[in-house]
């Protein structure tokens, strides 16, 4: 079987000015990153012809560590869609290098459903990355600098600073440090660490700002920490906000690629979903529905994470509503959530496949309190049997829950007609969606509402950290920010080992972070770390560039 770098050398790209005259966008409007890849002012977006676009959200089921191709299957149906003559983009995050070095690997689909150049996006891309990490980093050390400087001081206590540093690479060993080593003249010395740049709050910020305006707005906003007699410090404080944005001047442009098959595509943002709030920008949302008729849109990992912050974040802060939603399932995840074992995943087993669907039924539930209406997408593996595929289609027709098999790793756009004209039957009855809780209920009440709705929690528990965490936001009056709960992935619960629809259980809530730059809390579960270490053997051993400059190994 080819790798997904091997049919991507097989396709022949266009140049990014044809893409982007199917869209109707001037070459002069485009700010190139060489033959395939351009930005688009923002001056593009369009309001008025936005609300006339449909916008389609895919989530998935909870997924094994591998993921279950969610990218990969809302870049198929958005090719599908096309197929049959609706005029689609797909909108997508930008991949982070912590996975394309350690587990997962890349984030720019599979086969025949990919964006591309999918070396380049895998890896620099156009940069938008190490911006973020150059502005997020600016802040820090202009705090340290105000901590030192005698004359120019806020009087900040430094056992009292929230910012840490960020880098775009899974480090464990930088997760906690001490700065300001070396005497007098280094610094103050304090404890600090380091957080992954998908996690970082100016990330973040990014993702949510609707303009240049607000994006040097919401850096202002960014709480820092508090001076030695209790006031609360921002960045605004430092003056720091105007140069964060500068940096952030070509990041804030969101970056036009294309589809294996020549459509039009955005990537832009690349928070993720565990410990972020997993969506792309909002710009780039917007920019989408602008200039097409259907927007095919991901939220990272699986409902009760990624979709639950893009419905009840930023969705709610963007005024937009998706008119489908599509739950992306396999029968990999549905055999692991039914007791199967990692190293025998791709062994046929209808039996543990039907143990497993109580998982997908759970997140089936969670879509109707979101009054959504789903539709399944069954993305098919080369080793699926028809009777596994039928065990899940019966239980998908119990429920009265449409459901397609979508072979677009394989097949590409062709892969997916079937589901595309599902969704947009979804699409045309579609009313929009409820929110699961109301900004203004206290903090614990909505953490309790996604807990205990999402997720299927008995109780939540707070340590005394978190409680104090609680009275310091209420102090800030921070109290009405929504709440981005950052959780494990691997169970519907804040423990990787509950599979399959956990009950009973109580999840408890270690700290909550203020971002309050992003318009947001960080209410932080079980074991879960903001910057993940690499795997014993990360996929980074395999990767290679020969004499040529080919890049072999990524995937």
């Amino acid at each position: 079987m080819p790798t997904d770098i091997e049919i991507a050398r097989k396709i022949s790209l266009r140049h990014v000015r044809d893409i982007a005259a199917g869209l109707g966008v001037p070459e002069d409007d485009l700010h190139y990153y060489g033959k395939y890849k351009a930005k688009l002012p923002l001056r593009l977006i369009d309001r008025e012809k936005a609300k006339r676009s449909r916008l389609i959200l895919v989530s998935a089921i909870s997924p094994t560590p591998a993921g279950e191709g969610k990218t990969t299957v809302s870049i198929g149906l958005s090719l599908g869609l096309n197929r049959i003559g609706k005029k689609t983009m797909v909108v997508l995050r930008e991949p982070s290098l912590g996975p394309v070095f350690g587990v997962k690997g890349g984030a720019t689909g599979g086969g025949w459903s990919q964006v591309l150049p999918m070396e380049d996006i895998n890896l620099h891309f156009t940069g938008d990355f190490a911006a973020i990490e150059k502005a997020h980093n600016l802040l820090a050390a202009m705090i340290d600098n105000n901590i030192q400087n005698k004359k120019n001081n806020l009087g900040i206590d430094p056992r009292t600073v929230a910012w840490r540093r960020v880098m775009d690479m899974n480090d464990r060993s930088l997760r906690k440090i001490i700065v300001g080593l070396g005497g007098t003249m280094s610094g103050v010395p304090r404890e600090t660490g380091f957080d992954i740049v998908a996690a970082s709050e100016v990330m973040a910020i990014l993702c949510l700002s609707e303009n240049f305006v607000h994006l040097k707005e919401k850096l202002g906003n960014i709480f820092v920490g508090y001076t030695y007699d209790r006031k609360p410090v921002y960045a605004r404080d430092l003056k720091a906000s105007g140069a964060m944005a500068a940096l952030l001047k070509d990041a804030l442009m969101p970056n036009l690629v294309q589809t294996s098959e020549g459509t039009p595509a955005i990537i832009h943002g690349g928070p993720f979903a565990n410990i972020a709030h997993g969506c792309n920008s909002i710009i780039a949302t917007r920019m989408g529905m602008s200039l097409s008729d259907y927007v095919v849109t991901e939220a990272g990992f699986a409902f009760e994470l990624g979709a639950e912050k893009f419905l009840d974040i930023k969705c709610r802060y963007a005024g937009i509503a998706p008119s489908a939603a599509v739950l992306v399932a396999t029968v990999r995840a549905l055999k692991y959530h039914g007791g199967a074992d990692l190293k025998e995943i791709k062994r046929p087993d209808p039996a543990r496949v039907a143990r497993g669907l109580e998982n997908l039924e759970k997140h089936v539930e969670n879509m109707k309190q979101f009054k959504v209406s789903p539709v399944i997408a069954i993305n098919k593996f080369a080793d699926d049997t028809d009777e596994e595929i039928s065990v899940v289609r019966d239980r998908c027709a119990a429920l009265g829950v449409p459901v397609a098999v979508a072979d677009v790793w394989g097949q590409g756009g062709r892969g997916a007609e079937e589901l595309a004209r599902m969704v947009l039957k979804a699409a045309d009855c579609c009313p929009g969606f409820e929110p699961i809780y109301d900004w203004n209920w206290p903090v614990e009440k909505k953490i309790e509402a996604v807990a205990g709705k999402m997720y299927g929690a008995k109780h939540i528990d707070y340590t005394p950290r978190a409680k104090k965490d609680l009275e310091k936001i209420t102090g800030l009056g921070l109290d009405k920010l929504p709440v981005c709960i950052a959780k494990t992935q691997k169970s519907l619960s804040d423990n990787p080992e509950l599979i399959g629809r956990p009950k009973d259980f109580v999840v408890t809530v270690r700290e909550i972070e203020v971002a309050a730059g992003a318009g947001f809390l960080i209410p932080i579960t079980g074991d879960i770390m903001r910057m993940p270490g690499l795997p014993e053997h990360p996929a980074s051993e395999k990767m290679d560039i020969d004499a040529d400059g080919s890049v072999t190994g990524l995937f």
